[in-house]
């Protein structure tokens, strides 16, 4: 039987999800923790403790909870360490965004092709991201997912408006059981009274805008636009291009299907796939 070799553990000071790591490590340490202890107060896996610590994966935000509830004095300081550890598990271009969306009070986005990331089930994020073939897959499906809790936290969570276009919702992805589940929490989302979701209906004619972007507002700043795209998405600031998003997105809500028509939309698409 193979045995999995232990993770190294790298310079702790090398990044926040190293530095989160070897935090995870001393606490452990000091208060004589076992790594079984841990992994059963965090209902995971002996290997995820060991690969967190050594700063080889980003764990979950109630890893994060436990590790605050196993070591005495913690006081929430594995929790206030997440956000930060979380934002290194992407690459540097993506950061900057991950900082302003984890502060945003409402987000305006659109898609023409797949689900946002914000969106996404965790298997419809891995078939997705699995394309790219990436050496770190577990990593970033974690942080996807993790990148959706400023839509469910407890204080003053977000509010999403959703426009898509219908081909989102039939573009398969991962086979019918994870598109099934995708569709599932879509039509959740869209039976939220805090968020919004609109469907622009595949009825021939195009509307002319193809690269996904969205838009974040803030309490206390002004809005900046988010605008996705390959090799990598970018942020833009300048009142004139904040200008043209919101001008165009308030266009899309015009030309999508109202929040219930699209709620029956997106059921109606889903029992194909029931």
């Amino acid at each position: 039987m193979a045995v999995e070799a232990e993770p190294t553990n790298p310079d702790p000071a090398a990044t926040p999800l190293t530095f989160f790591g070897n935090e995870v490590r001393v606490e452990r340490e000091r208060w004589g923790i076992k790594r079984e202890a841990l992994a059963s107060e965090a209902a995971c896996g002996y290997s995820l403790v060991a690969k967190v610590e050594a700063g080889a994966r980003l764990p979950q935000m109630s890893f994060a909870r436990a590790c605050d509830r196993l070591f005495p004095g913690s006081e929430g300081r594995f929790e206030r360490l997440y956000p930060l550890a979380l934002r290194y598990a992407f690459p540097g271009w993506f950061r900057r965004y991950l900082e302003l969306e984890w502060k945003a009070s409402s987000l305006r986005m659109f898609h023409p092709q797949l689900m946002p990331g914000l969106v996404q089930t965790e298997r419809y994020a891995r078939a997705v991201l699995r394309t790219d073939r990436p050496s770190n897959l577990e990593s970033l499906v974690t942080g996807r997912i993790e990148r959706q809790q400023i839509l469910e936290r407890e204080s003053d969570p977000a509010r999403l408006w959703l426009v898509l276009n219908q081909a989102a919702l039939t573009n398969q992805v991962g086979g019918r059981d994870v598109m099934r589940e995708q569709l599932e929490h879509l039509l959740a989302l869209a039976n939220t009274p805090r968020h919004r979701v609109q469907i622009v209906k595949d009825e021939g004619n195009h509307h002319g805008y193809a690269s996904p972007f969205g838009i974040l507002s803030f309490p206390d700043d002004e809005d900046v636009v988010h605008v996705d795209g390959f090799p990598r998405g970018y942020v833009l600031a300048e009142p004139d291009d904040v200008q043209k998003a919101t001008d165009a997105y308030d266009l899309l809500m015009a030309m999508a299907a109202s929040p219930d028509a699209s709620a029956d939309l997106i059921s109606s698409i889903l029992k194909g796939y029931t």
